[in-house]
This record gives structure tokens, C-alpha cells and sequence, in this order.
């Protein structure tokens, strides 16, 4: 007598559709969409609630940062980064650009005291020049760059300069995300991102600086052509910034910063565009325009 046992047929998931560019694009979209709203609803309806949104978005991200870093085995101090990030974000509230910058020089010397002395004077720091040259990367990169934003929220119409160096790089990612699934054949980076075309950066000129111009145009109350030369500077930087992040995630050998944004990787994987771009809109719409 035999006994029949059942056939187990292997469950599988069907896989998740992911675009030409790699991404999980319905999550992408919902997420982005969600994000999108909770930006145009701060700064343009309540640019005070900024810095706290713009505080926990930093806090985040350099934790996703350090960790990968610790992964790999860097040794920052953790709660001095992100000490000090805070400190960045919250004293251009009474201070400015003075207390910016003083919370940045502060930061880096805590830092530096930290790494050399965290393990006790006995003991010699191992890795000292490169930890602490991760640190200093860290702190600017992301926390200070960051703080430009909350430099431009306390200017006259500052949620919509703000909104005005976002939503460009947005669009100019758009732009280029499009143009680049439709059009993309000759790669812009290979070395650094194999993803980016020459004809997506055509996409992200187009989008960027056309949101730049009417931007500039109905909501700043300035001439048309002002939009062109800071479109153009915000959509160059924002590019550069992904190609930075894209380098560091390379020497890492990872994908993505984090997991937290289903579609996008981390907070600092939806960011890393928008800040160098921050320094850049400052620049241009507080020195020069």
C-alpha cells in the first residue's frame, strides 16, 4: 500500500513591475504624490512648519548615512552628526546665517574631539584621517546644505522661494526620468550611473527651467528671463547632486540609502538633488537676484 502525498506547488509572487529606469514606478508615484502635497502645502500655506518638517527630513537622512557608513566600517559620531544637524537647522530661526554657520564649525569640532578622544586617552584612534573626513562630508553634505532652505523660508515670499527650488528640481527629474525612458541612448556617466542620458538631461533642461520661468514669473513677481539662468543652475546642481550620491552609493556597494520610501529608497535617495541645489537657490535669489 503507498500513500499519496499531495503535490506542493511552489508559491511564487509575481514580480513587482519596475520601470525602464529601475523603479518601482506605481510606488513611486503615490509616494512622490504624498510628499509633493505635504511640500506645497507647507510652504505655501504655512512656511513656519518648515523647519520642523525640514528638521526630521535631516535627521533621517544622516542617520541613513551614517549607518550605511558604520556598515562599512566608518566610525562617526553618531549623536554629535546628528546633534549638530539639528543645531543647523533650528538656529537659522534667531540667528541666520550666523547661527548656521556657527552651529557648523561647532559640530565639526565636536566631532573631531569626539573621534579623538571617544575611546579613552589610552587608546590610539584607529582610522582617524578618514572618519573624521566622512564626518566633515556628512555634516556639509546633508544638514548644512539642507539649512539653505531654511535661510530662504524667512525671507520675503520665502515658502515660494523655497517651493521655487524644489518644484524645479523636481520637474528637472521628471523631465529627465521621461526623456530618458523614451529617448535615452547615449549615457551621460556610465562610470558613476549607468541610468543617466545625455538625452535625460536635455528632458530634466526642458521641465526644470520651464517650471523655473513660470514660477518666477506668477508667483515671484519677476521677469520671465529670471527663471532661465536659475533653472538652468538648479537644474545642473541637481544632477550633480544625484551623480555625488550615485558615486557614494558606488564605493559602498550598495543600492539605495535606506528602505523607508517605497519606490524611492531613502529619504536621503529623494533628496540628494535638492541639496546642492538649496546652496545654489539661495545664492541666486538672495546675493543675486
Amino acid at each position: 500500500m503507498t500513500s499519496q502525498h499531495p503535490r506542493t506547488v511552489a508559491q511564487t509572487e509575481p514580480p513587482k513591475k519596475t520601470s525602464r529606469a529601475g523603479r518601482d514606478l506605481p510606488a513611486a508615484i503615490a509616494v512622490g504624490a504624498v510628499l509633493g502635497a505635504m511640500a506645497i502645502g507647507t510652504l505655501l500655506f504655512a512656511p513656519i512648519w518648515w523647519l520642523p518638517l525640514l528638521a526630521a527630513a535631516i535627521g533621517i537622512a544622516t542617520h541613513e548615512v551614517i549607518r550605511r557608513l558604520r556598515e562599512h566600517g566608518y566610525d562617526l559620531p553618531t549623536l554629535a552628526l546628528l546633534a549638530g544637524g539639528q543645531a543647523m537647522i533650528w538656529l537659522t530661526w534667531p540667528f541666520g546665517v550666523a547661527g548656521l554657520l556657527g552651529a557648523y564649525g561647532g559640530t565639526i569640532v565636536v566631532c573631531m574631539v569626539w573621534r579623538l578622544v571617544g575611546q579613552g586617552l589610552d587608546r590610539q584612534p584607529v582610522n582617524y584621517l578618514r572618519d573624521i573626513a566622512a564626518t566633515v562630508l556628512l555634516a556639509t553634505w546633508v544638514p548644512m546644505f539642507a539649512a539653505f532652505t531654511a535661510l530662504l523660508i524667512f525671507a520675503d515670499h520665502g515658502g515660494v522661494r523655497v517651493f521655487t527650488v524644489i518644484a524645479t528640481v523636481v520637474f528637472a527629474d521628471i523631465g529627465g526620468y521621461v526623456a530618458g525612458v523614451l529617448f535615452g541612448k547615449h549615457l551621460l556617466a556610465p562610470a558613476i550611473s549607468p541610468k543617466k542620458s545625455w538625452e535625460g538631461l536635455g528632458g530634466s533642461l526642458l521641465f526644470g527651467v520651464t517650471a523655473a520661468v513660470l514660477i518666477v514669473a506668477f508667483l515671484l513677481d519677476k521677469p520671465a528671463w529670471v527663471g532661465v539662468p536659475l533653472g538652468v543652475l538648479l537644474v545642473i546642481t541637481g544632477v550633480l547632486g544625484d551623480l555625488v550620491e550615485s558615486q557614494v552609493k558606488r564605493d559602498l556597494g550598495i543600492k539605495d540609502m535606506g528602505t523607508l520610501l517605497p519606490g524611492h529608497g531613502g529619504i536621503m535617495d529623494r533628496i540628494d538633488a535638492m541639496l546642492p541645489s538649496a546652496v545654489v537657490g539661495w545664492i541666486v535669489l538672495t546675493l543675486l537676484a
